[in-house]
């Protein structure tokens, strides 16, 4: 069973930069979260590299929360 996502930090701007994984005391880059999240080992998100010119960004999967 692979890592959760279960908190982000961002910058001034609203971006997201690092995440906290479950197990895990500090964050982790954005960048590091998508490499493990392509090769499966963060089980509740998946990166999103869109061809549109838009920025890469991780996504957490949906989990029915009304609250998130």
């Amino acid at each position: 069973m692979g890592k959760k996502v279960v908190d982000a930090k961002e910058d001034s701007n609203g971006n997201i930069t690092a995440v906290r994984l479950s197990g895990n005391s500090s964050f982790t880059p954005v960048k590091t979260a998508m490499n493990m999240a392509d090769r499966g080992q963060i089980d509740n998100a998946h990166s999103v590299r869109p061809t549109n010119g838009t920025k890469p960004h991780l996504r957490t999967n949906p989990d029915n929360r009304k609250g998130n």
